[in-house]
């Protein structure tokens, strides 16, 4: 097989008579362009007034005709105008396809029109333009291919912005904020009812890493999670679907996000979330710092008391406990140990020796000695919320170690 004769400089004047001649054609040329889009999808013209795409179609073809004759080391003016259509299509929301098959259809019209001005006659130039045909559609591609780079750049920036202001939509219901229509917009791009059942979890991410504290998407049972990552735990906003309640969430969540974390009572709406916050936050202060539970508020209430009011916690603590911390540190575990488990265990010290691993006389003994250093009986109800909760207000504040 021959070797292909290389363009000499009597080809590039044949072929910038024949573009010449192809530009005074223009106008029928982009009418005929505009017209095949439109029969390949009506979404070409739903997207700008005729005249607007009309003059968009005549400078890129004038470009890209011009850009075939021009000299070898000029400008590339045909991307530089694929680049800005690119851009453009892509904040239009044109479908990227119907972008590239413009471009396809566009290169077909200009090369069937340049064969047109010569079939049948000037045989040299007719070889010419055979000759040229690998230069016209590399350029082609070329165009199509900065075009789609350009559109696939915009349309990712676009999604960015669009992310971020989501993302500041929710942020702004979770901390609170009551502007005006705020909840409509975020339910709006969310995608999301404005009123319905709602709740908030809470998850601590700091004892591990902050993008293994729950999978993503977690979508079953109707439940619905978006979930925002903070500095030190990640927030998840629960969308209930008819008849679910809290149950479903924290079956859902069992066993499939390392805790601890809060779950917030249900809110009847996006507007409420930042009191949901609030109170999963809460929920989360009851969990001691070795839990890896996720507990909810409304089975923590009288913990969660204790903890909303450090001041009082603290004096509850010294109050009840106050020769118990005197102690020395071991003792004063294995007291305040066998209290917890006891309670655990509702108060059965068969039970709580069985999980201490000792008899039961010494649960008795134990609890009898945190009754005399207490001054309280745990027969008595009241003595024993005051003991239960200075427990809790013990463990979870550090009050008195």
């Amino acid at each position: 097989m021959g070797r292909r004769r290389p363009r000499t400089g009597h080809d590039w004047k044949l072929l910038a008579e024949s573009c010449a001649a192809l530009l005074e054609r223009l106008p029928e040329l982009v009418d005929e362009h505009l017209r095949q889009l439109t029969e390949y999808s009506p979404v070409y013209g739903q997207v700008l007034p005729y005249d607007e795409q009309w003059r968009e179609a005549e400078t890129a073809m004038r470009i890209g005709i011009e850009t075939l004759s021009a000299p070898r080391d000029s400008p590339r003016r045909d991307l530089e105008y694929a680049e800005d259509a690119g851009r453009r299509r892509a904040q239009q929301g044109i479908p990227l396809e119907l972008l590239v098959h413009a471009y396809r259809s566009a290169g077909y019209l200009v090369w069937d029109a340049l064969m047109e001005g010569v079939a049948g006659r000037e045989p040299e130039r007719l070889a010419m333009l055979m000759r040229s045909a690998t230069m016209v559609w590399s350029a082609v591609d070329a165009q199509a291919a900065t075009a789609t780079e350009a559109y696939r750049a915009t349309e990712m920036e676009l999604r960015r912005r669009t992310d971020e202001q989501l993302q500041a939509l929710l942020d702004a219901l979770l901390e609170g904020q009551q502007t005006p229509g705020l909840a409509a917009r975020a339910a709006a791009g969310l995608d999301l009812p404005e009123r319905g059942p709602y709740a908030v979890v809470v998850l601590r991410a700091e004892r591990h890493d902050a993008r293994d504290a729950c999978p993503r998407p977690m979508l079953g049972a109707g439940l619905r999670f978006i979930w925002r990552m903070r500095a030190d735990c990640e927030v998840g906003v629960v969308a209930l679907g008819p008849g679910q309640g809290l149950d479903g969430v924290a079956r859902l969540l069992d066993g499939r996000c390392q805790g601890p974390g809060g779950i917030s009572p249900v809110v009847a709406g996006l507007a409420e979330l930042g009191r949901a916050r609030r109170l999963a936050e809460l929920a989360l202060r009851t969990c001691p710092p070795d839990a890896t539970d996720v507990v909810r508020l409304d089975q923590r209430m009288p913990t969660a008391l204790v903890v909303s009011q450090p001041e009082l916690a603290a004096r509850l603590v010294s109050d009840v406990f106050g020769e118990l911390l005197e102690l020395e540190p071991g003792d004063r575990a294995v007291l305040l140990e066998t209290l917890d488990v006891w309670l655990s265990c509702e108060g059965s010290a068969g039970r709580a020796a069985g999980r201490l691993y000792c008899h039961r006389n010494t649960v008795f003994n134990r609890l009898r000695r945190l009754e005399q250093l207490t001054s309280r009986s745990l027969a008595r109800p009241r003595d024993l919320i005051e003991m239960t909760l200075a427990l809790d207000a013990y463990r979870l504040s550090g009050v008195g170690r």
